[in-house]
């Protein structure tokens, strides 16, 4: 058998990876579709510019039924977005806002502000918590390994 030597990204491939973050379903749909426009969170981030929106695997079936969805995409990157600012909530007022759609969820302290939300053809990704490093373009993450077809 003969074994093939890996190939570890090129200095260029290494500047191509853009921040993801995973939402469970129906939340990612609720920002492509223009009707949630912050994203509520517990912890904060100094993060900004473009990201890709991932929907995690397991969607939140209470909020599926609540919004009216049976089936969306899950696993997969399924748009972008843009996160300009976070707005700190206290526990007063931060069910006021209903740009997050989750008035009737528990308190989260920050709300990500998004603009520029885009839609794009999915393609598998593995989530993780928090933001996280994806390869444009591909469907891993971190270090990408390719196999030479021949060793010469």
């Amino acid at each position: 058998m003969q074994q093939h030597p890996e190939r570890f990204l090129s200095k260029d491939e290494c500047f191509s990876f853009m921040k993801a973050l995973s939402l469970k379903q129906p939340f990612a749909e609720l920002i492509l579709s223009g009707k949630k426009t912050v994203e509520t969170r517990t912890w904060n981030t100094k993060f900004r510019g473009e990201f890709y929106i991932h929907a995690s695997k397991i969607p939140d079936e209470k909020a599926m039924k609540r919004f009216g969805f049976s089936e969306l995409p899950t696993g997969v990157v399924v748009g972008t977005a843009e996160l300009v600012d976070v707005i700190e909530y206290d526990e007063k007022n931060w069910k006021k806002d209903k740009r997050t759609c989750a008035e009737w969820m528990p308190y989260r302290k920050y709300g990500f502000v998004l603009k520029n939300v885009k839609r794009i053809k999915t393609f598998e990704a593995k989530g993780k918590l928090g933001f996280f490093n994806l390869h444009q373009g591909s469907q891993e993450t971190q270090r990408i390994r390719h196999p030479k077809a021949q060793h010469q």
